[in-house]
């Protein structure tokens, strides 16, 4: 089944979202106004609404040997969007933090790394050794 997610959040500022998704992440725009905005993430819509500050504090979790925001969201994308994605981040000098290869050996291996949208969202980029293994135990 081919189905698509969406994930409606409240921004700081649609303009500085726009910049960072658009031009920075380079995903497409969709429908959108001064107040708030839909971003296709590799497929999957994200609504972006416009509400000013609003509380973030979240704690965080250990997997393996690192700490990673236990609020975040991310998109899986095939390795070579993976290494070009994270490669063009680099280059821009943008925090990417967390980049790992977590369950190395095992079911589920995958490439990971995070990065902060001016919202403060953490949004997580990964890619699985085997596609075949995103829902395996």
């Amino acid at each position: 089944m081919d189905t698509k997610f969406h994930l409606a959040l409240p921004c700081k500022d649609i303009e500085e979202t726009r910049v960072f998704y658009q031009d920075v992440i380079k995903a497409n725009l969709g429908r959108h106004t001064e107040k708030w905005l839909d971003v296709d993430l590799f497929g999957n819509q994200l609504t972006f609404t416009q509400s000013g500050n609003f509380n973030f504090d979240f704690k965080n979790y250990r997997l393996e040997d690192y700490i990673l925001p236990s609020f975040h969201f991310g998109v899986i994308v095939p390795v070579d969007v993976w290494g070009e994605l994270y490669s063009r981040l680099f280059q821009l000098d943008l925090e990417v933090t967390t980049e790992a290869t977590f369950m190395q050996d095992k079911v589920g291996e995958h490439l990971s790394f995070f990065i902060q949208d001016p919202n403060g969202y953490m949004v997580e980029f990964k890619s699985f050794r085997d596609p075949e293994e995103i829902f395996a135990t």
